[in-house]
């Protein structure tokens, strides 16, 4: 295959494949040969081609000469070793040191002048089949089953947190709470002052700014023009995340734990893909279009902002939006 080819059915080119190989290939091939095992490279293949596809049965029938069973053991096998705390961890990591910190805020202040951004927020749905067990929990408000994914972003659309482990009936706030990244800022454990951006669904902190549901003219309009344009990022990337990866566009036909496991392992991928500097496939011109999550408006629940989040949102106002 020329690299373009490889680009549009694997979603990466020579290299990264090779590269990804490299990277699992411990743990995905057998200890001995026998019973003709399946090279790694060709595992990865299988695997990649089912990320970009979301079809396992265009896997078996696509010039692997393998069985379906043995695809659908393959897509486990390299979906598990993706998802090793240690692979994640190396490429989806909050930054955490101060010039890494500063860097994402002079980044996002070049988009539309918000000052202290680290990271985008947000939430969007990934479609399963109906599990078996607590299946009303996976409803969720637009009445299908999914999983409730949390993202956070940096300016070049690079994942920097995510969370795939909630039934899509949870509330965008009670995952935020719940989540390792809620503690980072609770306890105040980065070595910069700085902050997240987030929809009115999120509660209002000294670390998590959301907008006015009802801005008055002047700084607080200026505030919420400049917060949308630059929480955008969060909405392009998952955008971008789900265009590269059909299968999360599609529904993802495995129950929630393995769901979820693909769901981190294309968080893995796209990060390496951006490593890369790999395009976005040209099948489609609106990466937007693959964010499930619909209209802003849908996350709108109520301003909720504590007292810390009410007043630290009014010194940004002031101190940058006069």
């Amino acid at each position: 295959m020329t690299a373009a080819e490889l680009q549009h059915r694997f979603r990466f080119d020579q290299e990264g494949i090779e590269f990804i190989t490299d990277l699992i290939q411990n743990d995905i091939m057998p200890l001995t040969n026998r019973n003709h095992s399946v090279p790694a490279i060709v595992q990865v293949m299988v695997a990649l081609r089912y990320y970009a596809t979301g079809k396992m049965q265009l896997c078996s029938g696509d010039n692997f000469g393998l069985h379906q069973s043995t695809v659908s053991r393959i897509i486990q096998r390299v979906t598990t070793a993706l998802v090793q705390p240690n692979i994640v961890k190396r490429f989806v990591s909050f930054p955490m040191d101060p010039g890494t910190i500063r860097k994402h805020q002079v980044d996002f202040f070049a988009i539309a002048g918000f000052p202290g951004v680290v990271g985008a927020i947000d939430g969007t749905h990934v479609r399963i089949i109906a599990p078996s067990e607590h299946e009303v929990e996976y409803v969720n408000r637009k009445n299908f089953h999914s999983i409730n994914v949390q993202i956070v972003c940096d300016a070049s659309y690079k994942i920097l947190d995510i969370v795939a482990s909630w039934p899509g009936a949870t509330h965008d706030a009670r995952i935020l709470r719940e989540s390792g990244l809620f503690q980072l800022f609770q306890r105040r454990l980065l070595p910069v002052k700085c902050h997240l951006l987030g929809d009115s669904g999120y509660p209002g902190k000294d670390w998590l700014l959301t907008p006015f549901l009802n801005p008055q003219a002047g700084p607080q309009s200026r505030y919420n023009r400049s917060h949308k344009c630059t929480r955008t990022l969060v909405e392009r990337t998952i955008g971008h995340l789900k265009r590269r990866f059909h299968v999360l566009h599609g529904e993802i036909r495995q129950h929630p734990q393995r769901a979820s496991n693909v769901i981190i392992a294309c968080g893995v991928l796209h990060n390496i893909a951006k490593m890369f500097n790999l395009p976005l496939p040209d099948d489609d011109d609106n990466a937007d279009a693959y964010n499930d999550n619909g209209n802003a408006n849908d996350h709108i629940v109520a301003d909720i902002q504590g007292t810390d989040g009410r007043a630290y949102r009014n010194h940004i106002v002031s101190a940058h939006f006069m």
